[in-house]
């Protein structure tokens, strides 16, 4: 696992909090909780208690002070380092029974987005999260707290070069596939043998779309067909559709 040179950092919200206790992928210093005696709070206590962790009850006023502006406390606030990143042989390294899931993200840069489509990966069971080094948002509090802590949980690999990394993905027999608005082949009526076995999958931004470099490593492209005014949807909405849709398809066919 390779960890990236980032200080301490304050996480905020009672979900990435207690998903942080749970999952114990990150270094754990100490949890901050507001004084009062709620079932939430008497958990997230338990859970701290149970890693190890110094726990210190607070002033509401007190603890708002630990975390960045604006950012909504829920009563609790966590110091911990920053999440471990996989490089991309760990991530090949990672034997998964009905094959492998990896959700690659081009230009993706809102940690909000990337929060949320980690949220949805992890609830559909993907493998992994594929990032590249630069015009990626950071694993940061906030990408924790809009995936509802399901990054505590997901990994992540990060790589220098999304290209490149997808092409040993395709010599590792991944299937890579892409969402593009103007693909000619619709989401729903692509055959089933391009859903089986290893797959990648990859978004691009709402604005840029998957950049020309990397849309060359697409075996496949799919479009969300749309029925209404809007032409597109996020990048999250997107990835929701699409990977929900696969494991539709893995379910019926029993792969």
């Amino acid at each position: 696992m390779l960890w990236h040179a980032r200080p301490m950092e304050w996480l905020g919200g009672v979900y990435p909090v207690r998903e942080a206790l749970r999952a114990r992928r990150r270094e754990l210093r100490r949890l901050w909780l507001a004084r009062g005696h709620g079932p939430t709070r008497q958990l997230l206590a338990g859970l701290a208690e149970q890693a190890g962790l110094t726990v210190e009850w607070v002033s509401p006023e007190v603890l708002d002070q630990r975390l960045p502006p604006g950012a909504r406390g829920q009563g609790c606030a966590l110091e911990a380092g920053p999440l471990p990143e996989l490089d991309l042989k760990a991530l090949l390294d990672r034997p998964a029974a009905d094959g492998r899931r990896v959700v690659a993200l081009d230009r993706v840069e809102d940690p909000r987005n990337l929060g949320a489509v980690a949220r949805v990966a992890e609830a559909t069971g993907s493998t992994a999260l594929l990032l590249p080094g630069r015009h990626s948002a950071p694993l940061s509090p906030i990408a924790s707290r809009a995936s509802a802590g399901a990054l505590e949980h997901l990994p992540v690999c990060r790589v220098p070069n999304l290209a490149r990394a997808l092409d040993s993905l395709r010599e590792a027999s991944f299937w890579v596939l892409g969402a593009e608005p103007e693909a000619s082949e619709g989401l729903f009526d692509a055959p089933d043998r391009w859903f089986e076995g290893e797959l990648a999958l990859v978004f691009g931004s709402e604005e840029r779309g998957i950049r020309p470099g990397v849309a060359r490593r697409l075996d496949h492209r799919l479009r969300i067909p749309m029925s209404g005014r809007v032409a597109s949807l996020n990048v999250a909405s997107a990835a929701a559709v699409v990977l929900f849709e696969v494991v539709r398809r893995r379910r019926e066919g029993g792969s």
